[in-house]
């Protein structure tokens, strides 16, 4: 199984109303300096892999602002599975999974 492949799986396995950090699932593939490598896998992903890409944010809680385009939909997607954001536009806390 390959790097990216391993990476689906992982952000596949984020429940619905929950999200996980680049560096969660990074640490989650035994390669926890690879947070980076996680925005790229997920960046590449072919649609027809079903991967729930809108559940990984930064560790802060915040959207990636390198994809203006992606962002309104990513912060769309989560809320409607009831993912909450403080004033700042951050997942709260409450939803991230916990190790």
């Amino acid at each position: 199984m390959t790097y990216f492949q391993q990476v689906y799986e992982i952000v596949k396995s984020i429940p619905a109303g929950c999200v996980m950090s680049y560096g969660q699932v990074a640490a989650l593939t035994g390669y926890p300096r690879r947070a980076r490598q996680v925005g790229w896998a997920l960046h590449g992903c072919p649609a027809e892999a079903a991967v729930p890409w809108h559940r990984v944010v930064a560790k802060d809680g915040r959207l990636p602002a390198q994809s203006a385009a992606g962002f309104p939909l990513q912060r769309m997607l989560l809320e409607g599975e009831g993912v909450a954001f403080d004033s700042r536009g951050r997942v709260l806390p409450g939803y991230f999974v916990r190790l």
